[in-house]
């Protein structure tokens, strides 16, 4: 019985070309790919979105009853995680500390909380049973306003969120 001929043997046809002529062919068919990596890599990717971690915790490096960290700058898109580190806490936006068209956002106790960003602005963060001990936090995405800074610097909060508040908009840019 005759062994079955490789269908590499049935595409090929006509003489076959010297290995220099083969080299050559390779490298004429690498220029078109060298060209089109160089421009797919000139070209401008869209930023991916980023997931950014806060801690809900009893102790931290502010003091009791903390958003670890208190601060965070974010981009349209981008999704901030409130992981309660400890127990009793929660996430939630402030109803008078949110951008214009901006989805509010309620985590439940003891539970992770999901904030996905995608209006510019301030967004005010509070743990509901510890805001009046300033655990309270802010989330800036994309470029604010003065005039966005200077309505969150208004609104009126318990005098230890106020205070916490207070150095987290003095990290606004």
């Amino acid at each position: 019985m005759r062994a079955p001929v490789p269908a590499a043997l049935y595409l090929q046809s006509g003489p076959q070309k010297p290995f220099d002529s083969m080299e050559s062919d390779l490298i004429d068919l690498r220029f078109p790919g060298v060209i089109l990596a160089t421009a797919l890599l000139a070209s401008p990717l869209p930023a991916a979105a980023k997931e950014i971690v806060v801690h809900m915790k009893n102790q931290g490096a502010d003091g009791a009853m903390v958003f670890e960290p208190s601060y965070v700058k974010a981009a349209p898109g981008d999704t901030i995680r409130f992981q309660p580190t400890d127990a009793s806490h929660n996430a939630e936006t402030m109803a008078n500390m949110l951008p214009a068209g901006a989805a509010a956002m309620k985590g439940g106790m003891n539970k992770e909380a999901v904030l996905t960003v995608s209006k510019p602005g301030l967004y005010g963060i509070k743990c509901m049973p510890h805001y009046s001990m300033g655990m309270v936090a802010l989330v800036q995405v994309g470029k604010v306003t003065p005039a966005d800074l200077a309505a969150a610097k208004a609104v009126k909060l318990p005098p230890f969120a106020a205070k916490r508040m207070t150095a987290a908009l003095a990290k606004v840019k």
